[in-house]
């Protein structure tokens, strides 16, 4: 694992980020490490205290600990109440990234405006009325439409594309292969079966701070906008269909499907190829888990599971027999309970 250049003093860290530091702070450390493998110039963490016995074989030159482990470790620590976001912070202490090196490659094509110290790169296409803000780096073969705005010190990778009228915020980070603004599937069917597509004349709105994973598509409204809200953070290859809206904060799996109109609320954390059906509305501070479908809108902050357990496949069609015959069975208990209730309660 490559360091670093220069690395941070545990005092300059600990000056910086605050928590409390115990054991030599003149310790350099040059990049984050896991810690089965961290070497004499990393930093790792431990934030499961069922890990603890990790404590005693690791090399680190510095650890973030929590008070309750504290104690266990003789080496340098730096002690904080929440050790996974303080590392977290370190890291990017340890990992800036990289400057923007201000200038239009001569392969790109550029219509649009581009603000003080942007960077677009090779073969990317900016197009008319376009604009790029100060600072924003749009990379190599990325395709800008017209009239859209991309705020200052955004970060577009390679090969994003960005459909006409949609607007970025400050500060986002949107990975290749993203899709920002294709059409909704927005259809109406003919009596004959056939389809007529219905334009798509919303936008896609992009709050400040946010990041998009590779391959993942935003779709525009068919009407009024998409909406992404602050903060909000993306895995790779998620679909956010036309007219969704999700709150500020909220953190959304990989292979996560958001199905057309849904609303979801602020702070809330959506597993992997979770599934949630159009139209529903999601209260804030919910929680579901990954591979849950949800069929309907969840009114209440909390912890939601819609899965089936791992199962053997033969233990699963088994479970699937009885499954598919639960009609018949209410049926027949609830014919029990009323004969067990004797006359009166069948005369009901």
């Amino acid at each position: 694992m490559e360091s670093a250049a220069g690395g941070w003093t545990l005092e300059q860290i600990v000056a910086r980020l605050g928590g409390e530091l115990r054991g030599d702070g003149r310790i350099r450390v040059e990049q984050v490490c896991p810690i089965e493998e961290a070497g004499p110039r990393h930093i790792s963490f431990l934030a499961n205290p069922k890990l603890a016995p990790l404590l005693a074989s690791t090399r680190a030159g510095a650890l973030v600990l929590s008070a309750r482990t504290a104690d266990a470790f003789a080496g340098a620590r730096i002690v904080v109440a929440d050790p996974y976001l303080y590392f977290a912070r370190v890291s990017r202490l340890l990992n800036p990234p990289p400057a923007v090196v201000p200038g239009v490659h001569p392969t790109a094509v550029v219509e649009g405006e581009i603000g003080a110290g942007a960077s677009v790169g090779a073969h990317a296409v900016i197009a008319a009325g376009a604009r790029i803000g100060e600072g924003a780096a749009i990379g190599a073969g990325c395709l800008i439409g017209e009239r859209v705005v991309i705020g200052g010190d955004s970060v577009l990778h390679p090969g994003v594309t960005v459909y006409a009228d949609c607007v970025i915020g400050a500060r986002a980070i949107v990975h290749s292969g993203a899709v920002i603004g294709a059409d909704g599937f927005g259809f109406a069917r003919e009596r004959d079966g056939s389809w007529v597509k219905i334009p798509q004349i919303g936008r896609v709105v992009i709050g400040d701070d946010v990041e998009i994973g590779a391959n993942t598509t935003v779709d525009r409204g068919a009407l009024a906008d998409t909406v992404i809200a602050d903060g909000v953070k993306l895995d790779n290859q998620i679909q956010v269909a036309h007219n969704c809206q999700i709150g500020r904060h909220t953190a959304i799996a990989g292979c996560a499907g958001i199905a057309g109109s849904t609303v979801i609320g602020e702070r809330c954390m959506i597993g992997g190829a979770a599934m949630i059906i159009g139209h529903a509305r999601i209260a804030d501070d919910v929680v579901v888990s990954g591979a849950s479908f949800v069929p309907k809108s969840v009114p209440r902050a909390g912890a939601y599971t819609n899965t089936m357990p791992l199962l053997r496949h033969d233990e699963w069609l088994k479970n699937l027999a009885h499954i598919r015959r639960l009609d018949d069975m209410a049926k027949r208990i609830a014919a029990l309970e009323r004969k067990l209730a004797g006359p009166e309660e069948e005369e009901q």
